[in-house]
């Protein structure tokens, strides 16, 4: 599993910088700085409804792994402001996930991560339908349905990867372009279950 929409040079995760992840808060405050760029502990705070002391001190926890990053020439001594580490990351480290501590903390890390998303999409799907007339032709929502041999279910990921990828190069650096907004790319490939059970 890779959190690739910061498709650059990857990390995989070791157990220790899952376990410092693994926390619903944290997940939160790793994911925004993801989607948003650069924030605060009081803008974190105002996003996530938590004090300013409680963000404060999971920013330091997720630094501490080097999961994100204080920027040195921005804000002041009371002002810190933070962003992503400069890496995609993959959970699946085999050594790590050896543990069934470590695999616990990285189902926790999933949940929180894939349901915030999920949340965002479903706010989408709502407002969308709420606001029949609301002009937005750039998003989709599109599901396929089709049978592949292994092979070509991995061809097809490194191809969707190599897409996103060079999108993400292409966009890096323009940030504060008052013309850019976040969005989000999500691209699910996988097997369904020989029984039919989405659960």
């Amino acid at each position: 599993m890779t959190e690739t929409e910061d498709v650059r040079e990857g990390r995989t995760l070791d157990a220790g910088a899952l376990r410092a992840l693994a926390h619903p808060l944290r997940v939160q405050l790793f994911d925004i700085l993801s989607q948003y760029g650069p924030q605060t502990a009081s803008s974190l705070a105002e996003r996530t409804g938590e004090s300013s002391g409680a963000t404060s001190y999971h920013l330091r926890a997720l630094a501490k792994q080097d999961l994100i990053r204080e920027i040195p020439d921005r804000g002041s001594a009371r002002e810190r402001w933070w962003e992503r580490a400069d890496k995609s990351v993959s959970f699946d480290s085999p050594e790590a996930l050896a543990s069934p501590a470590v695999r616990s903390a990285t189902q926790l890390i999933m949940n929180e991560f894939l349901g915030r998303r999920h949340q965002q999409l479903m706010r989408h799907v709502s407002e969308g339908i709420a606001a029949p007339d609301k002009e937005d032709d750039a998003s989709m929502i599109s599901t396929a349905n089709i049978h592949l041999t292994r092979e070509q279910a991995a061809d097809l990921i490194e191809r969707l990867s190599a897409v996103v990828s060079d999108v993400v190069a292409g966009a890096r650096g323009h940030e504060e372009d008052p013309d850019r907004s976040p969005f989000t790319v999500r691209v699910d490939v996988f097997a369904l279950p020989e029984d039919g059970d989405g659960r």
